[in-house]
This record gives structure tokens, sequence and C-alpha cells, in this order.
């Protein structure tokens, strides 16, 4: 006879400390007496406070059962909040920074410990919050609304590690005074709008606008995120400079930011189709339209086979093969890829940046710590470890040569002449394949143009030249 079991619905929070291996590494004993004073100043006692029960404790984290989810939701600010005041005056580098995830479900208890899928999603929700922050579920959001003065931000459906089913993340907006996005745009007059369309293989596709000028498309890129790259230092700028000339038109390609990330199809043709999608959506007759990087190659086949729609296109830093398409490739080329393939796979979506790194140095040799260490955690958060190694695959597969002489609309190339992640011969291929197009070297070293860098005004001036006078 199956011997009964006792379930319960429990609201469950997750923490753990952001980038825990890196303080051990460089200071074993000064970050176990930081995190101890912590618990004991700050997250225990708000746990008791509100009611909750630690019920498993490991290095650098923690698992809470609550029996309400407001308590839970309640508790998590409380202890973010009180982070932030006590790491005010605490050197960045030295920061214990906690991430929290909550969701609610049927937990079973067995001697003190409680398991179940309530326990499982809140603890891969902790894994995607971004430091300091807390991500809920859809579930965790429909119990607190009304109940809890919280503003949210839509994450979107995520693929999360080991967990079967897609779940709706939503990213608290822990100072409750609007997302940082939402500041950053207030300051300068701007409203992002967020919207959402379906692909005709039915993915869910994310899309934004910002600004009131005429339309620009900016194609989909590596791996973006509507929301996250506002709070980027070094795609700020970018978006800023484009809002305030136009009514830039942006989205998050499938697999990644706010798109489905759970999806059968990532390849080429799916990304092309997917910005017409968009642009239909959107309502867009006749635009200018934007190529960054593999976006290029997407760009160069929508306006081939749209020549009607799009007044006139703008490539950055792009290519019109994929790295294992090349005629030049080596053996050893492709083993290196291969290798790094295996690594992503495997490391991709950890605290410990060394992964994601290698693009991050290849796409902006240049960068500050703070600017590398900002795009390494915008990599983690925007896409899962198998998106990731199926973007990689993906563009290393695009070959759009054949579609260059089909390029109709007046055309700016502009190219880093010293970028190391897409040499500047593979620009001027580009350049030299479309009908007139201009071609455009800019100076500098970084595949990702950085605020200080010295092309940031020139190619801004080039691209609104261009398009005004192709207008």
């Amino acid at each position: 006879m199956r011997q009964h079991v006792e379930r319960r619905l429990a609201a469950i929070l997750a923490a753990d400390v952001a980038g825990y291996s890196s303080l051990m590494a460089a200071d074993e004993e000064g970050t176990l007496s930081s995190l101890k004073a912590h618990r004991s100043a700050i997250s225990d006692p708000k746990i008791r406070e509100h009611h909750g029960r630690i019920f498993k404790t490991t290095g650098d984290g923690l698992l809470v059962e609550f029996p309400s989810v407001v308590d839970a939701v309640r508790c998590a600010l409380a202890i973010q909040r009180g982070m932030a005041v006590r790491n005010e005056r605490t050197n960045p580098d030295k920061r214990i920074e906690f991430r929290i995830g909550i969701n609610i479900g049927d937990v079973i208890e067995d001697a003190g410990d409680v398991f179940g899928d309530g326990v499982n999603v809140a603890a891969r929700l902790e894994g995607i919050a971004a430091r300091g922050g807390i991500c809920i579920s859809r579930q965790v959001l429909d119990l607190i609304e009304g109940k809890v003065k919280i503003t949210c931000r839509e994450l979107g459906r995520q693929n999360l590690k080991n967990i079967a089913r897609p779940i709706e993340v939503y990213g608290v907006d822990v100072q409750d005074g609007g997302s940082l996005a939402d500041r950053v745009l207030s300051r300068s007059d701007l409203k992002q709008e967020v919207r959402y369309c379906s692909a005709p293989d039915g993915v869910r596709l994310a899309y934004a606008k910002v600004g009131s000028g005429p339309p620009l498309v900016r194609s989909a890129h590596w791996l973006g995120h509507l929301e996250y790259d506002w709070e980027l230092p070094i795609a700020r700028y970018r978006l800023l400079d484009l809002a305030k000339a136009f009514t830039l038109v942006r989205y998050d390609a499938r697999g990644n930011g706010l798109s489905d990330w759970d999806v059968g199809e990532i390849s080429f043709d799916a990304w092309v189709s997917d910005m017409e999608t968009v642009v239909d959506a959107a309502g867009l007759d006749r635009f200018p339209l934007l190529g960054l990087s593999q976006g290029c190659a997407v760009s160069i086949a929508y306006a081939a086979k749209h020549p009607d729609r799009v007044s006139c296109l703008i490539l950055y830093g792009g290519f019109a093969v994929g790295h294992n398409r090349r005629p030049n490739i080596t053996e050893a080329d492709r083993e290196r890829w291969t290798a790094m393939r295996t690594l992503m796979k495997l490391g991709w979506g950890s605290d410990d940046p060394t992964f994601r790194q290698m693009f991050t140095s290849q796409m902006m040799p240049t960068a500050t710590r703070e600017q590398a260490d900002a795009f390494n955690e915008l990599q983690r958060l925007s896409a899962s470890p198998d998106c990731a190694v199926r973007y990689l695959e993906t563009v290393g597969g695009f070959d759009v040569r054949h579609l260059l002489p089909l390029v109709k609309a007046p055309t700016l190339v502009m190219h880093v002449r010293d970028d190391i992640r897409i040499p500047i011969t593979l620009g001027r291929e580009i350049a030299a394949g479309i009908p007139n197009a201009r071609f455009v070297a800019l100076p500098g070293k970084n595949h990702i143009m950085l605020e200080q860098d010295p092309g940031v005004a020139q190619s801004s001036s080039e691209l609104k030249s261009f398009v005004a006078a192709s207008s």
C-alpha cells in the first residue's frame, strides 16, 4: 500500500549571493564575515518578521518557506532595500549582493526539509535574477496584485533549467520608482511601449517603440533585452541618441530577451520571418532599417525581399558570411569553435563570467571593468545556455553573399577599422556587393562601440544625415 504523502501550498523564497565564488577567491575570511553580518542584521530578522522559516542553507544561499506569498514578497523587498543601504559605502568589488527568486506551489515536507516543484522553480528564478534583484513567477504576481504595492516588468516566458514547462517571469522594481529603464527614459521625456506579436510558428516576439520622430527599425542582434538594454551604460547612450531623433522600433529575437526562449527553431530564415512579423505588427509601411552585427545579414535579406518597404539600409559591424562558411577557415579554427560551443553550454549561465568574457573581450577589448561586467551580466540574463549555443551555431552558418546585388535601397555600411570580432574586410565585402553602397570606416577597436570611443559621434552623424538624404 502506497504511503500517504502530506502536501501543502507554500510560497518559497530562494536567495544566494551573486558572484560568491569570486568574492571567496579574493578574500575568504572577509567575505564570510560580511555575509554573517548581513544575515544577522538584515535577512534573518526580516524572515522572522514576515513569518518565514529557513529550511535549507548552503554556503551562500538559503531556502525559505512562507505560509503567505504576500509575506514572501514583502520580506524580499525589505531584504533587498536594506542591503542596498548597507552596500552604499562598500567597494563594488566587495559587496554582498543577494539575488532572490519567489514562487508558489505544491510542496512536500520530509524531516524539516521541503521538496517539490514550487521549490525548484524558485531556485531557478533566483538564478536569473539580477544582482540585488527579485524575480517572481506569474502565479506570484497574480496572488499579490492589489495587496503589495510594487512595479514589475515582464521578462517573458523563460525555459528554466530542468523545469519541464516555460515559466512567465517578472522582475520586481526593488526601489519602487519604476524600472531603471523607465527612470532613464523619463529624464529625456521618453516612454517605451513593449508589445507582443506571434510568429507564424506561434513563437511570441516582444517589440518596443520609443520616441516620436519618423520610424527607424533596428534589427535584433546577439543577445539583447528590450528592458535591460536601457540599464546597460554601453547601450543606453546609443538608444537615447536614436530615440531622440526617431520613433525607434526594436525587438528581441526568438530565444532571448522578452521573446520566447523555449522555441523549436532558431535559424536564419526564422529570424528574417520574425523581422517581417514585427514590422507588420508595428504597422510600418516604409522605413529606414538599421542592421547591427549579425542583424546586418537578416536586414540584407529583408531589404532584398521587400524593396518597396525599406527606404534606406544602414549596416554597422556586419558580415555577409558566417565563420563556418568562410573559405579561409582552418581545421584549427573549427576546433576552437567546437571547444567554445562546449564551454558555453557548460558555463554560460553561471555566476563566473569566464565563458561570457570570451565574447566580451572580443566585442569590446578597450572596455573598462565596469563596462565589461555589465555586458557579461546582460548576456547571462538575456538567454539560456542552450539558446546562446544555438545562436552561435546559426550565426556561423550565415551566407547572404548572393543577396547583396538584389538590395535596391540606398545603403550605408559602417565598420570600425580595428574591429577584432568582425574584421573590417567583411564590412568592405558587403559594401562592394551592394550596388552603389557607401562605405565609412570609423576609428576605434570595439565591435560594440562604447560611449568614449572616437567613432561614436561620427557614426551618429553619418546615420542621421544618410536617413535624411534618403527620405
